[in-house]
């Protein structure tokens, strides 16, 4: 089997159809699903009942990210392991085919995607979006960022290097660290994109974003994020989400969106961070620097693409 598709899910009844149906409309067809399910109380369970798909279930007390990927590879047969998140869905009928093809290079061990957000998507995640998976792909990465909401490990390499089970996040950047230090290689496939669909309350970014510093802090145990750090990034994202809205002409009514999502993101990640050394400073421009001040249009041969959109049930390919 070429590829098993791993979807880690809890309460994603509402979400989680449209990523089957996307799945199913892929040019790949030599595949399986996987859904590791941790305790869903709503009808995630009746919708997986729906569609060819090997349910496999995590007690909800004994979750973790890290956990959870390895289940799903242990009981995943593919060649190559493809995570997504619950509520993603593919733009385009070839994207398992673009994320799988860097590894046509033996030495890659993982491939991530782009990922956009869609009209339920605050204004300045759009943003973190844009900055953390750009328009141009990158067939060898220097650093270990990537996303498992939309990414691909080679099987052998996840056989000899499991998951850490025990972080609190970014189990899949610790992942491509550990290796990327034994010689493999990680890459970006810009053209595999996928719509993640984010429509979190304020306290569940600063949580999200506090879970993630804490794991940071682990991996990283010399980093060192000051009051003063958060201060100077809070008000430059924000300012530069505004300077981007502005020229949108989208700035009346994001502008209180804007302060509230950058302040949750960097007031989580000042209370989730150890205060310690130095921290790359390549990855930590990806992680928390705004994007450039210039206006970016979108590249003109993104538009020969439209023909292999996805349509969903719907009659739409995403929405924006």
């Amino acid at each position: 089997m070429k590829c098993s598709v791993v979807i880690r899910c809890y309460n994603e009844g509402c979400h989680i159809g449209r990523l089957l149906e996307g799945i199913l409309q892929q040019g790949l067809k030599d595949l399986e699903i996987v859904a590791v399910d941790s305790g869903s109380t709503d009808d995630t369970l009746a919708v997986l009942a729906r569609y060819p798909v090997k349910v496999v279930r995590l007690e909800p007390g004994t979750f973790t990210f890290g956990r959870a990927c390895n289940l799903g590879c242990r009981v995943a047969r593919g060649e190559f392991v493809v995570f997504a998140s619950a509520h993603t869905y593919p733009v385009y009928g070839d994207w398992l085919e673009r994320l799988l093809a860097p590894f046509e290079d033996e030495r890659v061990a993982l491939v991530y995607g782009k990922q956009r957000g869609n009209g339920r998507t605050k204004y300045s995640e759009h943003q973190v979006f844009a900055k953390w998976f750009g328009d141009e792909s990158q067939p060898r990465q220097t650093t270990p960022f990537c996303n498992n909401a939309n990414a691909a490990v080679r099987r052998s390499v996840w056989e000899s290097q499991p998951y850490d089970e025990t972080l609190t996040g970014l189990e899949d950047i610790e992942w491509a660290r550990r290796a990327q230090s034994v010689g493999h290689q990680v890459a970006y496939a810009a053209g595999a994109e996928v719509i993640h669909s984010h429509d979190e309350t304020w306290a569940g970014i600063r949580n999200r974003y506090q879970r993630e510093a804490v794991a940071y802090s682990r991996i990283f145990p010399q980093e060192r994020f000051r009051f003063i750090d958060f201060l100077r990034l809070f008000l430059g994202n924000a300012l530069n989400d505004c300077y981007h809205a502005l020229h949108e002409r989208r700035l009346f009514g994001n502008i209180w969106g804007v302060f509230g999502f950058r302040l949750m993101q960097f007031w989580g990640t000042y209370r989730g961070f150890s205060r310690r050394g130095e921290l790359d400073e390549a990855l930590k421009r990806r992680f928390f620097y705004p994007n450039g001040w210039s206006h970016r249009p979108r590249p003109e041969e993104a538009r020969a693409r439209e023909q292999r959109r996805v349509i969903y049930s719907d009659g739409v390919s995403h929405e924006i």
